[in-house]
């Protein structure tokens, strides 16, 4: 299949622009229409469970109540009331931003066992082609895999082609944050590659993370693989246009404010993802420090400065992706705007050098990586830029921030 993170058709894309009227009216009426037609989720029932939901005489808090709230919530209860919320509604805990990160790991394990017992079910049912059950398989192995001691879940949802967030460090000891925002194509399927494994959202995680604390040994650092949001399937429609985008920007919205503590968070967002980080960005909190694109179609904005975000806004591409190819503008919703590493949009530009195209840049040993690890810690003196005049270090100051 054609996808955004691989070689692309790009005269598919111009098409798409120049189709730009007919295909806004199908995303905003018929196929949108389709979409709702759609019956009750596993994560909406869990949902529906929790808010009939009684603990100790009392009803349960709204899950979409503030973080705060959850949490105050959840600090009120005792060991055995967080074990039995857990036990009874694992996908709706595991997916509920303010409950405490390691009761979301352990809902997960339990919301991603019942999954596995349903694909390994699925494999066996004679209603299926004999591709439906290789797909089943395929579902129930990588829920093991998710399930593998030691991984920290903190997202969920086999819905469709699936969502899921991984943590890797100690969100709460953490002095800073980073989130991984990846681009199309992305599921449960390809969140992790044996194969190209620096081009999926645990390997760039992983990478990243041992790059932070080779960067900053004395730094907390924890990495968040993001791939909550449903990331546009291929070059098409979905990734022309910010549709995923805004659903995708509520997301992440959604959780940064739950993350715990008051530590400066920084987003990575690569290829579409950029887009969405690109939406989000004038509804972040204040404690996102750094906004970092790699290989972006466009943020949705012609500068920087209309992102309306106190975020330092960084963006990088290496020579040889085929992204900055893609027409740089927006007709009537198709497109992305202009390209954030051109003079006039005013991110700090960084270097790229040895990404080796639109998937490597967060392959270990390329200046990209060892930028993302030194803005993730903070260390904004160290990064390389773009260009000899280190234009993009102007005014600031760190070697490593806590």
């Amino acid at each position: 299949m054609t996808s955004f993170d691989t070689s692309p058709q790009l005269n598919v894309w111009r098409a798409l622009l120049a189709l730009a009227v007919v295909f806004v009216m199908l995303a905003t009426t018929g196929w949108t229409a389709l979409r709702n037609q759609r019956g009750d989720t596993p994560l909406q029932a869990s949902l529906s469970a929790w808010e009939h939901g009684r603990i100790g005489g009392h009803g349960l808090p709204d899950p979409q109540a503030q973080p705060t709230k959850l949490a105050r919530f959840f600090a009120s209860l005792t060991a055995q009331d967080r074990a039995s919320l857990v036990r009874r509604y694992p996908l709706a805990l595991g997916n509920m931003n303010g409950a405490p990160p390691e009761l979301r790991y352990r809902a997960n394990r339990v919301a991603l066992d019942q999954a596995r017992r349903v694909e390994r079910e699925r494999m066996r049912d004679s209603r299926l082609t004999a591709a439906g059950k290789q797909e089943a398989g395929r579902r129930m192995h990588r829920f093991e895999d998710l399930m593998e001691q030691g991984r920290h879940i903190l997202a969920f949802d086999p819905e469709g082609s699936g969502r899921v967030a991984e943590v890797f460090g100690d969100l709460r000891r953490a002095d800073r944050v980073s989130v991984v925002v990846p681009g199309v194509d992305t599921d449960l399927l390809t969140f992790q590659r044996t194969q190209r494994k620096y081009s999926a959202p645990v390997g760039m995680a992983e990478a990243l993370h041992a790059a932070e604390r080779a960067a900053s040994p004395s730094t907390r650092t924890a990495v968040i693989a993001w791939a909550d949001y449903t990331a546009p399937s291929g070059l098409g429609i979905d990734s022309a246009t910010a549709m995923r985008a805004v659903e995708g920007a509520a997301r992440l919205n959604s959780l940064v404010r739950a993350l715990p503590g008051d530590k400066p968070v920084s987003l990575f967002c690569h290829s579409y993802g950029s887009v969405v980080c690109g939406v989000a960005a004038r509804s972040l909190p204040d404690r996102v420090a750094d906004i970092a694109v790699a290989g972006s179609p466009g943020m949705r904005v012609e500068k920087a400065a209309q992102l309306h975000t106190t975020a330092r806004v960084w963006a990088m591409r290496d020579a040889d992706d085929w992204i900055q190819d893609v027409p740089y503008l927006e007709v009537g919703g198709l497109g992305h705007g202009a390209d954030p590493v051109s003079a006039g949009f005013g991110a700090r530009v960084l270097s790229a050098q040895g990404a080796k195209g639109h998937a490597g840049y967060f392959e270990p040993g390329t200046a990209s990586l060892m930028n993302f690890a030194e803005i993730g810690v903070g260390a904004y003196r160290s990064v390389h830029c773009a260009h000899e005049d280190g234009v993009c270090r102007t005014g600031l100051s760190g070697t490593a921030a806590a």
